[in-house]
């Protein structure tokens, strides 16, 4: 695995590479601690997903995977601290550790409340930490928190002590009355299996989306070569590797922004625009599906299993997770795997992560 360091100018988000080889894959029993399926699953609200792969297999994809598929829910409701906490939405939803929400808000600016794996996090300004009596700690890097501090406090909604006549969690249910009692906006994602009936959320007037995939098919691009040398593995050919990786990372990014820089016969003027595809081999056609929302690190990793059981063994693919932003700056985590064209499973994961992480 290797960091490719920032600049010092702005020390901002940090990018690791990882070559690895898949086993043979079970949907039954899908792998949560190796990777990359550890990447995804440490993901924690999953904005956007984009899929890039060969046209010749798009229909397969098509007919496997996006009809046979349902596209991915969520939900966006109002609703106060207090009544997350309270009420059959508590004990039906938050208590068993299977509801994803995350309030409207920026980190550094907004109070913003963040619900994952039965975790309550609280993001607050130095005016409702106070008021709110709670216990936490400081957030952001320390020496560069400026004139306006923050704090994180989080609570393990699951647990035994968090019911109500406990003093903890009536402290938390006293907050939420008085310093954190402003009704906000809210995205919900359940990956229960089932719904609660009658379903407490009906109370708060939920508006139900649905993602629908975006298909863009038939980009004609110069496709560079998207298997590593042999020598550049080896722990001489470091730098060779690092070279290898940062330049396919970046054809994959003008892919999925779909750049004329990449596309068959572009002749832009090098005053503009200086790149040129490494080690360009040949021209090809591929397309790419995309989805957007809030999603859980469960549909990712579900994602792909259901990419890998569809597609050849031989055939690449590259799918890429983003989660929402988490600071100032619009920073997040991403995840792009690539499954080079080899029959061994052979894969490279670039994993972005904020300054914050």
């Amino acid at each position: 695995m290797l960091s490719f360091n920032p600049p010092a100018v702005y020390q901002a988000s940090k990018c690791y590479a990882i070559y690895g080889v898949m086993g043979h894959l079970d949907p039954k029993q899908v792998p949560s601690k190796s990777k990359p399926w550890a990447i995804l699953t440490n993901q924690d609200f999953v904005h956007r997903a984009e899929l890039i792969i060969p046209q010749e297999v798009f229909e397969l994809v098509q007919e496997r995977l996006l009809k046979e598929k349902p596209g991915p829910e969520f939900k966006r409701m109002v609703m106060s601290l207090h009544d997350v906490l309270s009420g059959d939405f508590f004990t039906q939803y938050i208590k068993n550790g299977n509801t994803l929400m995350l309030s409207e808000g920026r980190r550094g600016i907004d109070n913003v409340f963040a619900l994952r794996n039965g975790t309550l996090t609280m993001f607050l300004d130095k005016e409702a930490y106070e008021r709110a009596g709670l216990v936490g700690k400081p957030h952001g890097v320390k020496g560069k928190r400026g004139l306006n501090p923050r704090w994180i406090v989080e609570f393990d909604l699951t647990a035994h002590s968090m019911i109500p006549g406990k003093k903890g969690f009536d402290r938390l249910i006293y907050a939420s009355k008085n310093a954190l009692a402003e009704p906000v906006t809210w995205l919900f994602c359940s990956i229960a299996p089932t719904t609660p009936e009658p379903d407490p959320l009906a109370r708060h007037f939920p508006t139900k989306y649905t993602s629908t995939p975006g298909i863009l098919r038939d980009m004609h691009v110069v496709t560079p070569k998207l298997s590593p040398d042999v020598d550049s593995l080896s722990p001489s050919g470091r730098y060779d590797f690092e070279d290898f990786a940062t330049g396919l990372y970046e054809w994959l990014s003008l892919v999925r922004l779909q750049s004329p820089r990449i596309q068959v016969g572009d002749k832009i003027d090098p005053y503009l625009s200086r790149y040129q595809v490494p080690d360009a081999q040949t021209e090809s056609k591929v397309c790419k599906i995309s989805w957007q929302g809030f999603f859980a690190s469960s549909w990712s990793r579900q994602t792909l299993v259901d990419i890998i059981t569809t597609l050849p063994p031989k055939s690449w693919f590259s799918l890429s997770t983003t989660t929402f932003s988490k600071g100032l700056a619009g920073d997040n985590s991403e995840c792009t795997i690539l499954r080079m064209p080899s029959p061994t499973g052979e894969y490279l994961v670039w994993e972005v992560k904020g300054h914050d992480e």
